[in-house]
Parts: C-alpha cells; structure tokens; sequence
C-alpha cells in the first residue's frame, strides 16, 4: 500500500478562474470533469459560465453544478490518494464559487452604461484580493467577462493602480472564441496573455488542439497516437465511478479546454513564469519583442521536433502537447482510479524524482562550464507503490533554449552517458565554448552563455503507468571567454554557409 506521506508535496498552488461556455459543445464538460481530478493542485477562485461565438445568448452554470455534484460522490475517495497536506477541495466550497458571466456576445457586455455580471465581480474581487500570488484567468469560451472587468478596473483606478491590478493576471484563453480578446490585448498589451493567434476560428493551427485534435483537424498525420483518446478508450478508462459518469461523449475533439490546466500542473515539467519552457499544455514563446524587451506580453504558438509513432519527425505547434499524450492520457485514467475505492493499495500513484537532493517540482538549477562534464544523481528517487519499478530516461529538450526554428544550428547537444545500467546518475558534457557561449552573429564570447534544458523522464511499471519529470536548466559559463574572435555575419546567409 502506497505510504501517502511519500507522494509528492509542492510549496504554493497557483490561484485559478475558469470562464467556460459549458454546454456550447461537451468539450468544456470533460475539461471540468479532469480539471476536478486535479483540483487538490489549486487555490480554485472561480467558476464562471461564459458565453461564445458558438453560445451567445446564454449561459449555463447549471451544468458546472451537475459537475461539481457528481464531484461530490468521489471526493472522499480522492482524499485518500494524495498526500495529507494537500487535499481535494470539498463539493460545497466549489459550488460557492459557480457564477455567471453576462449572456451576451463580446463587447456587448463591455461599456460604460453595463453593470458587471455576477461572474465579473467575482474575478474583480479575485484581482483585488492582497494575495502576492498571480491570479490565472483559464479563458474556455469568450472573454467578455475578463474584458468588462478591465474596463471597470480602467475607470476606476489611477492609471498606477489599474497598471498593478493588471500585473496580478496571467491569462491562458483557447484562442479567441468572442470579439473581446483582441480588444483586450489592443487595450492592455501588459497583460501577461497566452493564446493561440490565428485566422477566425482556424482552430487547426492552434497549439491547444495537439490534445487530441489530430484527427479532426488532420494535422501530423502518422505522428500522434490517437488510441488512448478514442471513444471506446474513453469509456473504458474514463466514464466510470460517481464523477466519470458526468464525463459525456465527444462531439468535436474531446478536452479542447484541457490544456489550460495542464499548463499549470505541478509534474516537474511546465513552469508557471515560462511558456517557452513547455509542458504538458504546450509552448509558447513571445509574439512581440524589441532590443529593449518585450513591447506586449502575448505568447502564442511556438514548435517542436518530435518524432511520431511512425518514426518520422514531425514539427509543428501541435507537437508541443501531442508529445506527451501517452503520460497525460494515463495520469488522467489513473486519477481516475482513484474516484472508485479509498484503498490506496488498489491504485497507481507517482513517482518522486530527486536529482542531488532537490525533490520539488521546481526546476534544479546548475551550473556547467563549457565543454566539462557534471555528474546528476536521481538515485534518490522513489516510487510510493511498494514493488514499482522506474524507468529512467533522460533527454535534452532542445527548443527552448532556441531563439528561432533553426534549432540544430543554434542549440548543440548535451552529451548523456550513464554511469549506471538503471540511467540513475548520469554525466552530462556541456558543448564547447564557441557552440555554446558565442553569439552566432557576432562571433562575441560572453561569460555565461546558453541555458539547455535537460529534463528526467521517470515512469513506473503501474497500471497504468505514471510518468513524473524533473528539468534541470543548466548555465554554461564561459569564464575565461574562450571561443570568441570568430567571424559572426552582418546575415543569417552569412551564417548559413557554414551549414551547408
């Protein structure tokens, strides 16, 4: 029987508001349904039904109670799969948060004459509230309710005060699904925004449609592995118990909303602060900057490499979710486990990974002179569930140390060798100086140089088997400022004949 006190703790859980326009389609349902699975890793402020370009004369919070309720029958039984000091929140506590957004389009809700909505002074309060923690504004549906509470912020405040209530947002919104999201990122180009940017419901080029959109949208055909987000699939592993029973058919994709959260889990991969770092919800890399820093604070669709079932390898935005589905499809059917019994010793549960004696979810920081090697133990690691074994796999995640697609160019690789047959401890070699401490432009040395992005995959032999990760970001430093002198170039052809 796993040892509850052995599962994994986390310091701060991040403060969450969710605007869905339920029952539009069932998407925002099954988003909800997985999202309470995870509810134990957030401070959840706010459940507001919302309207969109698919629903927008109504809005339906009714249905986030039939959630909530069916919530209500597994709780008890979630409670005894995660460790004491983080529990699952109780069906009441989220049912005193359900409120409604105004049920009208977009901007129509935004004015000088509109009264907020019940959903609108609820996040205003959120904003207002003295927590030093950032306030995540999950954006399902339209984002009129966001909107009109920037504008009552804009008049009411001097522009100080509405400038530091604005910095308290991160918002991550399902591309744009009313005519306020534009507005919002014209009006305040501060905020620190999350989307997809496309052409008007062009969902096939967005990120968030690597959860289970291939299909559908016919992106990277050959390359995901659509099995474990069938319907049979689906109902098999999912629509059990008191709370998958409220999970309904697909009728699209299923979970469009899902990455969201995702984003934000604490699973040792994503990082709240960084997009551009990847994670189960995807990547996103800034839209807009300038040699003074960022001119807005928009991240959108960002890509990687990754190879597909077939062995071929596929770029792409989708990718940056797509790449993960085994992992997140069988955390999702393993949480779901948990609703059926109390009995810890029925279920799978995750490993916990330490890497030289940093167990938290945060990233493990070090330092690596360029070109020498340093040595990462992770014997440490432990699996909860008596009699799992682990399966160690190291890889350096390449992407987000890249400025520009031209990654193989720009990013060199770490080198990986085993000390161990498990994969353990492994020393890792830093690339030598003038590949990873020199601008390729210039040809300028600098003392510290690249960040690589080294991440540790453990999955354990469960069933179904769960996968945790730890990144471990490594600075390269150049003290003596070796490698520099080169010839850069004054254009990237310049820099392309050495390539070719």
């Amino acid at each position: 029987m796993a040892t509850l006190t052995k599962l994994q703790k986390f310091e701060s859980k991040p403060r969450v508001i969710i605007l869905s326009d339920i029952s539009n389609e069932p998407d925002d349902a099954e988003s909800l349904v997985r999202y309470l699975l995870y509810s134990n890793q957030f401070n959840t402020e706010g459940l507001v039904a919302c309207t969109s370009t698919w629903m927008k004369k109504k809005v339906c919070p009714q249905d986030m109670e039939k959630i909530v309720e069916a919530y209500r029958g597994a709780v008890d039984n979630l409670n005894a799969h995660t460790h004491p000091d983080l529990p699952y929140p109780s069906a009441d506590s989220l049912k005193s948060l359900i409120r409604s957004g105004p049920p009208v389009y977009g901007m129509a809700a935004v004015g000088d004459d509109i009264p907020l909505s019940e959903g609108g002074k609820l996040l205003l309060e959120r904003i207002q509230a003295p927590s030093p923690d950032p306030l995540w504004v999950l954006c399902w549906g339209g984002t009129n309710v966001l909107a009109q509470v920037l504008f009552h912020i804009r008049k009411q405040y001097s522009a100080d005060e509405a400038a530091a209530l604005r910095a308290k947002l991160r918002v991550y919104a399902i591309s744009d699904q009313d005519d306020t999201g534009a507005w919002i990122r014209d009006q305040f180009p501060d905020i620190f925004y999350i989307a997809s940017i496309h052409g008007w419901n062009q969902y096939g080029l967005a990120t968030w449609t690597g959860i289970s959109g291939d299909k559908y949208y016919g992106f990277d055909q050959g390359g995901p592995d659509f099995s474990k987000v069938t319907k049979e699939w689906i109902k098999e592993h999912i629509q059990i118990g008191p709370l998958g029973s409220a999970y309904p058919d697909y009728m699209f994709i299923p979970e469009g909303d899902t990455p969201t959260f995702l984003y934000l889990i604490q699973n040792g991969l994503g990082v709240r602060e960084h997009p551009e770092y990847g994670s189960w919800g995807g990547r996103y890399i800034l839209q807009d900057i300038s040699s003074e820093g960022a001119r807005s604070r928009l991240y959108t669709n960002a890509m990687d490499a990754v190879t597909g079932q077939d062995g071929r390898t596929y770029k792409s935005a989708q990718a940056t979710i797509w790449r993960w589905r085994d992992a997140y499809q069988n955390d999702f059917a393993a949480r779901m486990q948990w609703t059926l019994s109390a009995d810890a010793g029925r279920a799978n549960h995750h490993p916990v990974i330490c890497i030289n004696g940093s167990s938290a979810p945060e990233p493990l920081v070090v330092e690596c002179e360029a070109g020498e090697t340093i040595t990462l133990d992770a014997s440490a690691t432990h699996d909860p569930d008596p009699g799992d074994a682990l399966t160690f796999r190291w890889f350096h995640y390449r992407e987000p140390t890249a400025t520009q697609c031209w990654v193989e160019a720009e990013v060199h690789e770490l080198a990986i060798a085993a000390r161990d047959g498990a994969g353990r401890v492994v020393d890792v070699t830093a690339p030598p100086p003038e590949k990873s401490c020199v601008d390729m432009f210039t040809g300028v040395a600098s003392h510290r140089g690249q960040v690589m992005h080294l991440v540790l995959e453990v999955t354990d032999s469960g069933s179904p088997p769960l996968t945790s990760y730890k990144r471990v970001l490594v600075q390269i430093t150049n003290k003596d400022l070796r490698g520099g002198g080169q010839r850069g170039g004054d254009a990237v052809g310049d820099i392309m004949q050495g390539f070719a």
